[in-house]
């Protein structure tokens, strides 16, 4: 097995995409998110952690800089490691807000993460000792919409997709939407499918929660990894799963064997993006779409 990267969160490339609402960028590093730091005149709400304890120290100290004693809030857009397993470090210093669904993801299938992803290294198991899953402090269920003092961020669940506990972070007055792992740059879409453990993935889901985000007309997006883009974004990412989607049920309404379609779908799609990072998401997609039907 090929060793990772070291996930190392780097706050000195922070940049302000609109008044008081930096990103932490990723830099195309594997296992890092791209963080948010959004401010209003009473509170700061930091949207992702990095992955593991020593990542989210850096992250908190750079939040309470750009607070300078504002008072201080956390959620995260979904609970796969990298995003919020580094949340325990907030605790004291502020609130941990999510959605229902994630709060449940991380209380029945977090142990179970936690472990797979010390697995997948020395660098990954080393960013992880001594981490806990985390639980936020307060849950909420249709949505909830954070008053920071002159600025509101709605926390919005979106329904089954890239996990059945995703949640987008709109901040209306810039036009910005931070939007986790259900949008990605330069990369095929992460499919989390690891049968029997963890199939709540849904790319008849993830499409039509996309559909409804490209709607909304957001002039910044976020993703939760690669560079910080506008409306096309989405739909980009939407143009690749119709891709996936269409390809896989060609083959599949054809009485083709699993394997035969992941080959022929992934040949295919790695002509198409050779330039994608990610192609290891590609067979569990295709897996993903061979169970799924239209709604």
């Amino acid at each position: 097995m090929t060793e990772l990267t070291d996930p190392a969160v780097r706050v000195s490339g922070a940049r302000e995409i609109a008044p008081d609402l930096l990103v932490i960028p990723n830099d195309h590093v594997d296992l890092v998110p791209n963080i948010g730091v959004v401010g209003g005149t009473e509170a700061v709400l930091v949207v992702d952690t990095g992955i593991g304890t020593a990542n989210a120290a850096q992250v908190l100290a750079f939040a309470r800089e750009v607070a300078k004693g504002r008072r201080l809030y956390l959620t995260t857009t979904h609970f796969h490691p990298e995003h919020a397993f580094g949340a325990q470090v907030f605790a004291g210093e502020a609130t941990y807000l999510a959605n229902r669904g994630q709060a449940e993801d991380l209380a029945t299938k977090g142990p179970g993460y936690l472990e797979m992803f010390r697995g997948l290294g020395e660098v990954i198991a080393r960013r992880l000792e001594g981490v806990r899953v985390p639980a936020p402090d307060l849950v909420y269920d249709d949505g909830y919409d954070l008053d920071l003092g002159g600025r509101t961020v709605r926390l919005r669940p979106t329904g089954r997709g890239h996990t059945q506990g995703d949640q987008v972070v709109e901040v209306p007055d810039a036009g910005v939407l931070f939007t986790g792992d259900l949008a990605e740059t330069g990369q095929f879409a992460i499919f989390p499918w690891f049968p029997p453990h963890d199939v709540d993935v849904s790319g008849v889901g993830w499409l039509a929660v996309l559909d409804r985000l490209a709607a909304a007309g957001h002039r910044v997006v976020v993703p939760g990894h690669g560079e910080v883009g506008d409306g096309a974004v989405l739909t980009d990412v939407r143009a690749y799963l119709r891709e996936l989607r269409d390809e896989t049920w060609q083959r599949r309404d054809s009485a083709m064997g699993v394997d035969e379609i992941t080959a022929e779908v992934r040949s295919l799609l790695v002509e198409r993006h050779p330039d994608w990072a990610g192609r290891e998401w590609i067979e569990p997609g295709v897996a993903c779409l061979c169970t799924e039907h239209d709604a």
